[in-house]
């Protein structure tokens, strides 16, 4: 009697349970199948057919169907894909055929022309033939499907983190209001075991909440107070929140920055103001760089006409509208600072000799022309090493974290990069909290003494702006 294989003997240990992966797990993320020790995985052989389709394009979509074909390729050269692969974790994959006597369409209410139905039927016929079967997708109406048959469902996370546990970079505390006025709060020690670098703890008065203080956690035992930061122009944080922010935006030892929070918060305005601080006022960088995806908000208007100048200015609205807002601002200080000067000649000799040391605001147009600023298709920079820049990515939260991966190592020396985004409105297909890029850069980031994150939950918009954030 012949004796049995490795892999064999491995299916027989872990039963007949298998997990089949939708096309869209390995184009979200094509090591997928290293994701599960001690599992059989299948891999229905119309999924490589539609990784085939994909591989041609030029899209994120199109790079992850060719890593996941090369790593299935890998797979190959050290067995036989269709009676299984043994993995070092443990797990075996295998690609799975649907078998002519088992193809009876009745089995299935749906139509079998949809791809996403032809790995349905052939989950359910292997549930047929006796397997514990779990389908795994991102595609929400396919897991409705799958569990409309009678199929077990999961979505794909790798590293889930809930909406409730993800990492804020702040902690609130209330203690009495005596202890707010010493240099070093008490509580600081009792806290600093449990903080990560440059966390943040906003310490309020039990009575009062607009009394506070906000110390920044750098290490072992030291904690920073946070001030009130001094920028050249009227304009500063409005809540503790901001104030976090722009502490670490200010900040040139904290080298890559993630910016939570809802619509309204100031994400983009306060990276905004940091930037055009560091490179106009301290000449810290040599230019301020601006992006964001190109992803459409409801039906997209097609193609847009022009050069990439004119097509990404369509894109490029919302860093205009808080541009203008910052100019803005500075020039009212400015005509103020103007008006009260010129009341004396004393004044008038100090206002001359104030304008020499002063930058003058201009427009988002005049420091485009004069390469101050640059706003940039996240399209094109793959490749490229960006030095000495101030690097804000908007947005973020319509990322891979293979885009985000991709962007923040393109980051060269003395430069500064900041992720800002509402994980909580996501645009893109197959993400979703969790596995956004965002995300997962802050929370693999977290506990390292170059990063910072901060989530933002005070809307500074309007109030109608913050009404329709929680009641729509």
């Amino acid at each position: 009697m012949a004796k049995k294989s490795a892999v064999a003997k491995q299916t027989e240990k872990r039963g007949k349970k298998i997990c089949i992966l939708d096309t869209n797990i390995l184009v979200h993320d094509p090591t997928a199948f290293f994701a599960f020790p001690h599992t059989m995985i299948g891999i229905p052989s119309i999924v490589l057919e539609e990784l085939d389709a994909f591989k041609r394009e030029g899209t994120d979509r199109g790079r992850n169907s060719r890593e996941a074909i090369r790593l299935l390729d890998h797979l190959r050269e050290l067995g036989s894909l269709q009676e299984g692969v043994a993995l070092d974790n443990g797990s075996i994959v295998k690609v799975l055929f649907l078998k002519e006597k088992n193809i009876d369409t009745s089995a299935i209410p749906f139509s079998l022309h949809v791809e996403d139905n032809v790995i349905l039927f052939l989950a359910l016929m292997l549930k047929h033939e006796g397997y514990h079967v779990c389908f795994i997708s991102k595609d929400l109406n396919a897991r409705v499907k799958a569990d409309a048959l009678g199929l077990e469902v999961q979505d794909y996370h790798k590293e889930h983190v809930s909406e409730q546990e993800f990492y804020h970079g702040w902690k609130k505390e209330a203690i009495p209001a005596g202890e707010l006025k010493g240099d070093y709060p008490a509580i600081l020690e009792e806290l600093a075991p449990h903080m990560e670098p440059n966390e943040f703890v906003l310490l309020e008065s039990k009575n009062n909440p607009f009394n506070y203080r906000i110390f920044r956690f750098v290490a072992k035992d030291i904690f920073k107070a946070v001030q009130m930061p001094n920028l050249r122009w009227s304009l500063k944080p409005r809540n503790p929140q901001q104030m976090m922010a722009m502490d670490l935006l200010l900040d040139d030892t904290i080298k890559f920055v993630c910016l939570f929070g809802p619509a309204g918060t100031g994400k983009t305005f306060l990276a905004l103001l940091a930037g055009l601080h560091k490179v106009l006022v301290e000449d810290e960088y040599e230019k301020m760089l601006v992006s964001r995806p190109v992803t459409p908000l409801g039906r997209d208007i097609g193609f847009l006409p022009g050069t990439i100048e004119e097509k990404l200015h369509s894109w490029m609205l919302p860093i205009y509208d808080n541009m203008q807002f910052i100019v803005h601002a500075a020039h009212v200080e400015q005509h103020m600072s103007t008006l009260e000067e010129s009341e004396t000649r004393y004044n008038k000799f100090r206002k001359k000799k104030e304008m020499k040391k002063k930058e003058r605001m201009t427009s988002l147009d005049d420091l485009l022309h004069s390469g101050k600023v640059s706003l940039e298709a996240i399209t094109y920079m793959r490749g490229r090493s960006i030095p000495y820049q101030f690097i804000l990515i908007d947005e973020a939260q319509n990322l891979t974290p293979h885009e985000v991966k991709t962007l923040v190592t393109r980051v060269g020396e003395g430069s500064k990069v900041i992720l800002a985004g509402d994980p909580y409105q996501i645009d893109v297909p197959y993400l979703d909290f969790a596995s956004n890029g965002l995300v997962v850069a802050s929370e693999r980031f977290k506990g390292q003494k170059i990063f910072g994150s901060v989530f933002l939950e005070i809307g500074e918009r309007s109030e109608l702006s913050e009404m329709a954030s929680k009641l729509l």
